[in-house]
């Protein structure tokens, strides 16, 4: 879903103005470290799983349901790696929307479902090693959330529970 109902009631009201809102972002490892990353329709630029939390809806829920809206896969949530915000974190979309998201960043493994995009937000899913993410073009939000996650130098094995 490109805009929820929610949001796109805020836009109403408040046009492209900058607008705060908590976020969910999920480092979907398999277990050689690669990352399950999306790419967007609208920039043509990948990105993590992820998005904004909904009315009503836990940090956890927004994240399952960005995985399976997004990648088309079911996640185990394995921890929370960071909490972000600030500059980093604005985003201008391509429409003149601006955003300043708080994200909340899960690391997670895939538990079913077979990653594919949904065609309306995401246009590609794919595992990405450390090589792939240094050559995939990003946002700055991704590279930032990238950078709370996985550590200089490298891909870590995933978080254990």
């Amino acid at each position: 879903m490109p805009i929820s109902p929610y949001l796109a009631r805020l836009r109403a009201k408040v046009g492209h103005d900058l607008l705060l809102a908590p976020s969910v972002a999920v480092i979907a490892r398999d277990d050689a470290g690669r990352v399950l990353m999306v790419q967007t329709c609208d920039t043509g630029l990948w990105q993590t799983i992820g998005g904004m939390i909904e009315p009503d809806e836990s940090p956890p829920e927004a994240a399952h349901r960005e995985a399976f809206e997004e990648a088309g896969v079911t996640i185990e949530l394995r921890g929370i790696v960071a909490v972000l915000g600030g500059p980093a974190f604005r985003v201008t979309y391509p429409n003149g929307d601006r955003m300043a998201y708080v994200a909340t960043v899960f690391d997670a493994r895939v538990t079913g479902g077979e990653p594919r995009p949904d065609g309306t937000e995401t246009s590609a899913v794919q595992w990405l090693g450390p090589r792939e993410l240094a050559r995939a073009q990003m946002a700055e939000i991704t590279h930032a959330l990238l950078a709370a996650a996985i550590p200089p130098g490298g891909i870590e094995p995933p978080l254990r529970a």
